[in-house]
């Protein structure tokens, strides 16, 4: 399966200070209209103050029963290099010392070495636990994008084990449920947040499981109108791009600064490069021809943002997302269901995943003015369980600490008939059971993978 290309950008630490041109302003508030490099700051999600966030709010005779996490990965480095350029120099050693830190990064690392009794299924055993390249492979997780999720859980932590009490102390690996892909990224990244979250991390109630696929859908991945559907979108992607003049002229610029025919820098996706240098703070390459500028970042960005509000007009996506991520939603409202009936296991589940794992739930979901899924996004479930009338359950939904639970499509009329402040646990099922298919003209997920449109 073949995927879309990310839509929206990256950031890291201050690393050893070599003479570096600043590339970031100072960005205090949100502009009032759309403005690439505020939203490329945005996606870095660099770790500064503390963050506020609206997990685990409910009125008093509410329990919390069941948490399901869905991540990204952290702050990583490119997949893609800019070709005749030299690579962007970060350090993807740990060191506590420097910025952006966390008080309990040394300790981490010191736990990460001795994880022999963990059960990592099948290739996730003989991935790094952490980081450790001073400088970094492509693809690796950087300091940043630990120290990301080492954030990620206390503030989870704090919320739903100190407050609400999700876990006891004694908790057992049944209660959790843990999976990842098999990159690197994906695991430090879950490993990072358990480490910050978990009452005690103990390896040997860790029991990860490997998915190869990145939308999660383990099983029920045979599906053609979803590869269709993915086919089409990436059609409208690449005929906006071609109507965009001001952005051919950028990539003809840059090729001829870096001395390569402009259908080859296209093809190296430099923007995933750029991205590192800008979250990074650390300037753009040059070479003896020129350099890469901030105005070619703008002009990049730009035209993602133009693809991302044109993306949601034109529906194309939201087709693929509905089929895509339907394995993902049964599988979470299976297990929802299961723990409303009163079952004790995998009342904590988190998914380590990546931004084509994050950015079509959102969109199935109808949570249509979510931005692009930043590094170390977290979508968060929240069942509740109504004290007064037990049998009833409710859920909360929660991307990057806002709640999202009436942006959702099968919630909005409910919100705005009743006063309750979550969506009934029912809401959910019917969608992801029958309404998920209404628009296929089908009943189930068989039949709407294999109807081709009328």
């Amino acid at each position: 399966l073949v995927h879309l290309i990310p839509v929206n950008p990256v950031r890291e630490d201050g690393m050893n200070p070599k003479s570096r041109k600043r590339i970031i302003p100072d960005l205090l508030t949100e502009p009032p209209e759309i403005d690439p490099v505020y939203e490329a700051h945005v996606y870095c999600n660099i770790p500064t103050a503390a963050e506020r966030s609206m997990e685990g709010h409910a009125p008093h005779y509410f329990k919390l029963v069941s948490v399901q996490v869905l991540i990204r990965h952290g702050d990583r480095y490119p997949l893609y290099a800019i070709p005749k350029t030299k690579r962007p120099d970060i350090d993807c050693m740990l060191l506590p010392g420097r910025k952006p830190s966390h008080p309990q990064l040394e300790a981490f690392m010191k736990h990460m070495s001795k994880g022999s009794a963990a059960q990592l299924d099948g290739s996730l055993s003989s991935l790094p636990r952490y980081p450790s390249h001073s400088l970094c492979e492509m693809g690796e997780l950087t300091q940043t994008g630990v120290v990301q999720h080492l954030r990620n859980g206390q503030l989870l932590r704090d919320i739903y084990i100190n407050k609400h009490k999700l876990l006891p102390s004694d908790w057992t690996a049944k209660q959790l449920y843990l999976e990842t892909t098999g990159k690197s990224r994906t695991l430090q990244s879950a490993l990072a947040l358990l480490y910050t979250f978990l009452p005690d991390f103990d390896w040997k109630r860790i029991n990860m499981r490997h998915q190869w696929s990145t939308i999660f859908c383990s099983g029920s991945c045979d599906c053609p109108m979803r590869n269709h559907y993915l086919e089409e979108e990436q059609r409208r992607q690449y005929s906006l791009r071609v109507q965009n003049n001001d952005l051919e002229k950028i990539y003809v610029d840059m090729a001829k600064i870096v001395g390569i025919p402009t259908r080859q820098l296209r093809a190296s996706n430099p923007i995933d490069s750029l991205l590192c240098y800008f979250c990074h703070n650390v300037s753009f390459p040059c070479t003896k021809t020129g350099c890469i500028g901030m105005e070619h970042f703008k002009v990049i960005k730009r035209h993602q943002l133009e693809d991302e509000r044109e993306r949601q007009e034109k529906k194309l996506y939201f087709l693929y997302a509905l089929l895509a991520t339907h394995p993902l939603l049964n599988q979470t409202v299976n297990r929802l269901q299961r723990i409303a009936e009163g079952k004790k296991e995998e009342v904590f589940v988190l998914y380590s995943a990546h931004d084509v794992t994050l950015s079509p739930v959102l969109s199935a979901l109808g949570i249509t003015e979510a931005r692009f899924p930043r590094f170390a996004s977290r979508l968060v479930f929240e069942l509740w369980q109504d004290g007064k009338r037990p049998k009833e359950h409710f859920i909360r939904i929660l991307y990057n600490g806002a709640d999202v639970t009436f942006q959702t499509s099968f919630c909005k009329d409910y919100y705005k008939r009743f006063s309750k402040p979550m969506c009934p646990l029912e809401k959910l099922v019917s969608f992801v059971k029958r309404d998920m298919f209404l628009i296929f003209n089908s009943t189930s997920y068989y039949d709407a993978c294999r109807r081709r449109p009328l």
